[in-house]
Parts: C-alpha cells; structure tokens; sequence
C-alpha cells in the first residue's frame, strides 16, 4: 500500500472515529450506505478514475459526490465519501477497498459500542472455519450464477439468531460483494480489523485438545509479552498436531507440537 493511500485510509477512519464520538449515528445504516457506494464504483471504472483524478480539484469530485448520491444515502455517509475523494490516491481501486473497510470499520464500532466486540471477533472466526470445512456450503456462497440477494438471504438463515447482528452483516457484505477475493480472506481481514479496533493482535491458535479459560488466559498473557500487544486467540482445535500448541501471529509461527517434533525426529534420522 502506498504512502498517499495509507495516508488517505487513516485520515477515513479519524473522520469516522470523530462522528462516532460525537453523534448517535446509526452505525448500521452507515455502514449499509459506505458498502452501497462501494457497490457503484466496483462496477464503474470510469467513476472511481474521475473520483481520484489528481488533476482535479477536491470540491469538484465532492460535489460530483454530492450530484450523484445525494438523497441516496445517509449525511454522513455523504460526508465521508466527500471527504475521501478530497484525499489522494496511487490508484483509483485503493478508494473503494478504503470506503469498503470503512463500512466494515463502521459495524465493528457498532459492536465495540455494544460490547459485543469479542463475540463479533470469534463469530467471524468460526464462521471461516466453518466454510473452510465444508465444500458444499462454500460452493452455495460463492456461486457465480447465484443472485446477491439468495446468497444473502442464505447468509441470514444460516446466521440470524446464532450471531451478532454485526457479524451478519459483516458476512452478508462479503458474500454479496466478494469483489474478487476470496470468502475466508475476507473473514479474517474483518477479524484483523476488529482486532486492530482494541490496538491488538490476533494469534492464531491450534492445539490436540480445547484449551481451558485459565490455560487460554496464560497463553494470552505471554504472548502480549512477546509481541508488545494486547493479543486475542482464536484457538482451533485439530487432533493432528498430538499434543502442545502451534501460534501463528501474522507471518510469525511458534511451533511447539509434538506432530513437529516427531517430523523433525524422522528427517533427522533420514539425513
């Protein structure tokens, strides 16, 4: 990611962290207007490029923004895009991935306000795993011939009720809009953002058995000692491994089974 558009993403989420501070937005409702501006400049690429013209000046593509959504979506959903297309950006793509995160961004607060922040993080967890372990559901998401709206009627039957209202959305906006990637990469981009609301990591965690509260609370601390950082494990389970504990934070891997170790043992005793 490039300077200006690292630049322009933080400078969304200070406006977005500022109106939620300061008002009683309705959060839903803004993220369901960033994601409905998201939709109309994935499908138009002569937009976005006018959008993010550089030659241009910030009011004209704002008030462009003003012309166009207008009375389509909520004030301060207007306010934040207005805002973003007055920034810079190395290509027009980087401003609908960065109004996208903003409207995940928006349901995560939303959550945070609501003190189901935690559940949200496990729920998207759990759901990846979920979809990663069965074809068959994975194939009923991401069918190309299925229209956005079965899917996300799909995704409410399999969800409402067992899962915060935020994780609903948050999966609904993936699986109607997967714009090109993958359902699990983005599951676990929404759990990194969650994460990244609390300034923490998030670790995961495999192990032979389910870990306890109080072994989970020790893990926890000492990998915030590790890192520097609060962390939050989601923790799989997999009877492969046999016996300690794999961590995998980021690019980082900590590995501490007995299944590695026995690998090990065989290479060593192959060479």
């Amino acid at each position: 990611m490039s300077s200006a558009t690292r630049q322009s993403n933080a400078a969304a989420r200070e406006r977005l962290e500022a109106l939620t501070d300061s008002t009683s937005v309705d959060l839903a409702a803004l993220g369901a207007d960033l994601l409905a501006v998201t939709g109309v400049l994935d499908r138009s690429v002569s937009l976005r490029r006018t959008l993010t013209d550089p030659a241009a000046s910030g009011q004209r593509k704002a008030d462009l923004v003003g012309a166009l959504f207008g009375g389509k979506i909520g004030a301060e959903a207007l306010d934040l895009v207005a805002g973003m297309v007055r920034s810079r950006w190395a290509v027009s793509r980087d401003l609908v991935d960065g109004i996208e995160v903003l409207a995940a961004y928006a349901e995560i607060i939303g959550a945070d306000k609501a003190g189901a922040l935690d559940e949200v993080e496990d729920e998207l967890f759990r759901f990846g795993r979920v979809v990663a372990s069965s074809t068959e559901l994975r194939s009923a998401l991401t069918d190309g011939a299925a229209t956005a709206t079965a899917k996300g009627e799909l995704v409410k039957r399999l969800l409402d009720g067992k899962a915060k209202p935020q994780t609903v959305r948050l999966v609904a906006a993936l699986v109607t809009q997967p714009r090109g990637r993958s359902l699990e990469g983005g599951l676990e981009e929404y759990s990194r953002l969650a994460a990244g609301r609390r300034e923490r990591v998030v670790a995961l965690v495999t192990t032979a058995v389910p870990l306890s509260d109080a072994q989970k609370e020790r893990l926890g601390a000492s990998l915030a000692r590790l890192v520097g950082r609060q962390v939050h494990l989601n923790v799989d389970v997999d009877p492969a491994v046999l016996g300690g504990v794999r961590v995998e934070i980021g690019d980082e891997i900590i590995e501490g089974t007995i299944a590695n170790r026995l690998d090990g043992a065989r290479q060593g005793l192959a060479g």
